[in-house]
């Protein structure tokens, strides 16, 4: 049976041998990216233990092919000092975290690298890079963050976006999220998304503004302005996730109590609905940024092994799925 059969990120539970817990989602999601060909990642100041385990975990698991870039000498004494092997990856020197975002920016436009995956240093330094108007990695769609959760209680894998980087997007920015979104879920292999656009409330009111561009985005997704996704909003987070909070307010819609996607009214929301879910329903956070002209693995200093596999596993089936969209022929 193919693989896209055997693997469903989005199911509840995967049957193991006896005795054995369940597979998680991430797992799944890991186990599909080591089936496609690893792809090469420049890795931007990876000067710490965790940042440099991280791709080298990848690696060994056959995800990425890393290309590091920073200060050499740091590196290599990080390595030494834990006991990492580097001696069979690239090493580009770059003098400090600053320069090392600059140079792996430059590695993506010399096409030496398929992913972008950021090290020990600040995010801001990496997006002042990514961002930038004359060297950045910008397209004409608008940059946002997607964090991929593994929620214990929940049936389907979590996309929630933005909560990282587009602080209070208007309607034309929210438009590029969420295509954004729709085409990471839809190019890793899960199908067409339920995307739920959240508000405090599911009825749309002049007095909360977010009610009124979910209702416009809505209709522009009716209208062929959003693509790839099946949408509805406004919701509030209980009738977006549990089929009985839906039933009780009497909202019937196909994304209403089961929604693969959220898409939340500004960062300030997004950022704390993520903290939720990882600090009081032990979930798991993987994170990616997208529009850029590669894929962008964002990792935190604090991300389990698990989650930073899954970021970078998410990043590869995204690669993975252009590449073979450029190798087709042209129409």
């Amino acid at each position: 049976m193919p693989l896209e059969r055997d693997i469903e990120i989005g199911a509840l539970r995967a049957v193991g041998p006896v005795g054995h817990p369940p597979e998680s989602k991430y797992e799944r999601l890991i186990a599909r990216a080591k089936a496609v060909p690893s792809a090469k990642t420049v890795i931007a100041h990876p000067c710490d233990e965790s940042s440099l385990r991280g791709a080298i975990d990848a690696a060994a698991a056959g995800i990425i092919t890393p290309i590091l870039v920073g200060p050499a000498g740091k590196i290599r004494a990080v390595a030494d000092q834990h006991g990492i092997d580097i001696s069979k990856l690239e090493l580009v020197d770059a003098p400090h975290s600053e320069g090392a975002a600059a140079k792996a920016v430059e590695l993506i436009h010399e096409a030496k690298g398929e992913l972008l995956m950021k090290g020990s240093l600040h995010t801001d330094e990496l997006m002042r890079a990514v961002t930038s108007s004359k060297t950045g990695l910008r397209t004409a769609r608008r940059i946002s963050h997607v964090f991929i959760m593994d929620v214990p209680t929940y049936s389907e894998t979590l996309f929630i976006t933005d909560a990282a980087i587009n602080i209070f997007p208007d309607l034309d920015t929210k438009v590029d999220i969420i295509q954004n979104v729709i085409d990471l879920f839809t190019q890793v292999g899960l199908g067409t998304p339920r995307v739920a656009i959240l508000s405090a409330v599911e009825t749309v009111t002049s007095k909360i503004p977010s009610t009124i561009e979910a209702a416009a985005l809505c209709k522009m997704a009716e209208r062929g302005q959003i693509t790839g996704g099946v949408l509805d909003g406004p919701l509030a987070f209980d009738n977006a996730i549990d089929p009985e909070a839906a039933r009780i307010k009497g909202i019937k819609s196909a994304v209403a109590g089961r929604a693969q996607i959220l898409v939340v009214p500004d960062l300030e929301a997004g950022n704390m609905l993520a903290k939720n879910l990882t600090f009081l329903a032990k979930a798991d956070a993987a994170g990616i940024v997208l529009g850029a002209r590669v894929p962008i693995i964002l990792t935190s200093r604090a991300d389990s092994v698990r989650s930073r596999l899954a970021s970078c596993a998410a990043a590869v089936l995204y690669a993975d799925a252009r590449r073979r969209t450029a190798a087709l022929p042209a129409s």
